[in-house]
């Protein structure tokens, strides 16, 4: 089975320095650098396609553009790259959710996944409106997903749940294919949603052997809700000719951050409700001391951004090992950025994909008889 790869669109603003942002934290100044205009966006999203990459995550919430209207836009300028399109379910109804993705899949040629963000931080939740405690938004969540696989199968639904409640629901049109739904979360309750409802859980870049107590977590409990599930793993990536190269580039954007804006963005993130950004905070404890938390796994980024917070820093073949052996565990799917996004795109898929494809680990899903070269047409 060939690896797939994801890459990213940065939708609060990209830069040679980390973008902050995310899980309440609001995008930092370097996100103006490069604006997230449709025109920037597709370049990257142009690139991604031409280079083998499947798919690009949009992230969602009020530090970035929204994801439905950007990605519909940006999908004009491609021609088969596919949008993990982020999105909380408590903001829009499920049937009218299940519409949207719908509608998304005829007019791009089927080029949606849905990535399912419970959300973690109950104050940005209530800017939004709503008002629910973590553990109600799972549960919500689970309601949501339950009647938009059953619109999508062409269902007529009624439900009366906890949280949802929906009359007569259906679609006139069900979509073709329907999209599969991306997942991450680490209580317990979010184990349990993936169980029953997902295709692929997605986890965020942790040392190894945390990474496969999930994945043995999520595989046991969807074992027992007789379903099988995917695992993905989102990560930033820096990679180069050398490894000298790749530690030069993280050291110059770990000088970059201001140690006020560490700080600020530290007590932000403290105050998440997120089991994943606790874990996430404590592979650095807020230091910029001791980030390498396993070999070419580092944990800078997470100081200055919420979310995805480690980077695989290395040679294109250190890199390239370091997949191999997440992939070992069972991960199957990767969900990478780097900044900027645009050049990043190609160091990685022009030095690591080549690598993977040697070794019959991943080809080219657009063009199966070729790969990207492996050579980099610019400098840093």
């Amino acid at each position: 089975m060939s690896l797939t790869f994801h890459w990213f669109l940065p939708t609060n603003g990209d830069s040679r320095h980390v973008v902050g942002g995310g899980h309440g934290t609001p995008a930092t100044a370097f996100g103006r650098n490069r604006p997230p205009t449709v025109a920037y966006l597709s370049q990257i999203a142009r690139a991604a396609e031409d280079l083998g990459f499947v798919g690009a995550l949009t992230p969602t919430g009020a530090w970035c553009e929204d994801a439905w209207l950007t990605t519909a836009m940006v999908s004009q300028h491609t021609e088969r790259l596919k949008f993990l399109v982020a999105f909380r379910p408590g903001f829009v109804s499920p049937t009218l959710a299940a519409q949207m993705a719908s509608t998304f899949q005829r007019q791009s040629g089927g080029r949606l996944l849905l990535n399912v963000v419970t959300g973690g931080e109950s104050h940005e939740q209530r800017a939004y409106g709503d008002f629910l405690d973590k553990d109600a938004r799972y549960r919500r969540t689970g309601e949501f997903l339950q009647i938009v696989r059953d619109l999508w199968e062409g269902k007529t639904v009624d439900l009366s749940g906890e949280h949802l409640q929906v009359e007569d629901a259906r679609l006139a049109r069900v979509p073709d294919p329907v999209p599969e739904v991306y997942f991450g979360g680490s209580s317990p309750i979010a184990g349990e949603i993936a169980a029953r409802h997902v295709d692929v859980y997605l986890t965020w870049g942790e040392p190894p052997a945390q990474v496969a107590e999930k994945i043995a977590w999520v595989r046991g409990l969807a074992e027992k809700e007789g379903r099988t599930v995917r695992f993905g793993i989102r990560l930033h990536v820096i990679t180069r000719d050398t490894a000298e190269q790749a530690w030069t580039e993280a050291h110059k954007l770990l000088d970059g951050f201001d140690p006020d804006t560490v700080k600020s963005v530290q007590a932000g993130l403290a105050r998440s409700e997120s089991e994943g950004q606790r874990r996430m905070l404590a592979l650095h404890g807020g230091s910029r001391e001791d980030l390498e938390i396993h070999p070419n796994l580092w944990a800078g980024i997470g100081l200055v951004r919420g979310g995805a917070g480690t980077a695989l820093v290395g040679s294109h073949d250190e890199v390239a090992e370091r997949i191999k052996e997440y992939h070992a565990l069972g991960i199957d799917e990767f969900v990478l950025s780097g900044y900027p996004h645009l050049e990043e795109a190609y160091w990685f898929g022009e030095g690591v994909l080549p690598r993977l494809a040697a070794q019959g680990l991943w080809q080219h899903p657009f063009a199966p008889t070729t790969a990207p070269a492996a050579q980099v047409p610019f400098t840093s």
